[in-house]
């Protein structure tokens, strides 16, 4: 048991969740099995984005014997610094560039974090003097110390072309900045008993719509937490998603068996303005959605590891072997390309079901099969 302590600080712009305590490797597992917790070695800490978490984290770390305070002198919500680094000023200019090129909330925070790093791992060299082999120099430094994932890497490589745009006197060559190839995984995904399974065991009413919703909407998180109250129409059986990935509307369809459940939950909790709220009138947290899949997966025994994402990829996949046309698919999930949905054709069981394995057609009598010692059974023991 450990005493850890809360606390929130302003970390590039935005607020996060400190997470101390002393080391104890049971304390740290605990920490680390909680979804979205990272280890910083710069600021020598662990600690959460999302300080609106915090009630969720309190009750994992209570849940496994811990002690838990909450320090409150630095008050929650967004605010800005009083006094910015030297480079921070050029960072926020950035954001600003790219906010006037309408990228996307989340882009923008991503590479301008990344230009941040850029501009503290140049030290004292100024960045309009930083030069291609600096830019290189910084990227094998994300790879090699802070062992960044493939995509990350990818985005490191889009903020800097995007730097050297904002920032011409910079010597970059951004053709020089070449991206590494996608990793081409194939999604996980659901069976039909699993997702009966995970509802089943889920016992919260509210967690339980939104699991049924996302699962039969196909949601993304995001567009689940974005979600109106208006955008519901139950006499059409349909959600009107407003600008879901891309800037893009697209309506999805609403399953027959929800209404039930969704009026039962809509009458017991009586959100004011979003579908899922966290406080009144304010969204959800897609790190609390996170953790309720987590546990409803494990108490249904379900060893794969279940995500918001896990649930689209499962609706359209179960829609692919039900023989809905995947240019309808396309359609529901709101991908740009067809491409993108071509994926669930890999891990779609209706046609692979009809495969026999050359092993099955070995042993049904049709094929010689040796008799040195006798008849032989491929289960049998030696």
């Amino acid at each position: 048991m450990a005493r850890m302590t809360l606390s929130t600080f302003l970390y590039e712009g935005r607020e996060h969740l400190r997470i101390a305590f002393p080391y104890t490797y049971a304390a740290k597992e605990c920490v680390k099995s909680f979804p979205g917790t990272r280890w910083d070695g710069a600021l020598g800490c662990w600690y959460l984005k999302d300080p609106a978490a915090a009630p969720e984290l309190i009750r994992h770390l209570k849940n496994h014997g811990h002690q838990v305070t909450f320090d409150a002198s630095q008050p929650a919500g967004p605010r800005r610094p009083q006094a910015l680094p030297p480079a921070q000023p050029l960072v926020e200019k950035f954001a600003d560039f790219l906010r006037a090129r309408r990228y996307s909330a989340s882009t923008v925070g991503t590479y301008a974090s990344l230009a941040g790093q850029f501009l503290t791992f140049l030290g004292h060299t100024p960045a309009e003097a930083a030069t291609q082999a600096d830019a290189e120099a910084f990227l094998q430094w994300l790879v090699l110390k802070r062992r960044i994932s493939i995509s990350t890497h990818r985005q490191a490589i889009s903020a800097l072309k995007q730097w050297v745009v904002f920032l011409p006197e910079c010597r970059l060559e951004p053709e020089g900045l070449v991206r590494p190839r996608k990793s081409r995984l194939l999604p996980k995904v659901l069976s039909t008993a699993e997702v009966v399974l995970l509802l089943q065991h889920t016992r919260n009413l509210k967690h339980r719509a939104i699991t049924a919703l996302m699962y039969g909407s196909g949601l993304r998180v995001g567009e689940l937490l974005a979600l109106r109250l208006d955008a519901l129409d139950v006499d059409r059986r349909q959600l009107f998603i407003r600008s879901g990935k891309g800037r893009k509307d697209r309506s999805v369809i609403l399953a027959e068996r929800l209404i039930p459940l969704l009026e039962n939950y809509l009458a017991t909790y009586a959100p004011r303005e979003y579908f899922a709220e966290g406080a009144p009138g304010q969204p959800y947290s897609a790190t609390s959605i996170r953790v309720f899949l987590r546990r409803s997966a494990k108490r249904a025994g379900i060893l794969k590891r279940v995500t918001p994402h896990t649930l689209r990829h499962s609706f359209a996949t179960h829609l692919l072997e039900q023989g809905v046309d995947i240019r309808y698919i396309q359609e529901l999930l709101g991908h740009a390309r067809p491409e993108t949905t071509m994926v669930y054709t890999h891990v779609s069981r209706q046609d692979l079901l009809n495969i026999r394995s050359p092993l099955d057609r070995i042993f049904e009598g049709n094929t010689p099969v040796p008799q040195a010692d006798g008849p032989f059974r491929l289960e049998d023991r030696k």
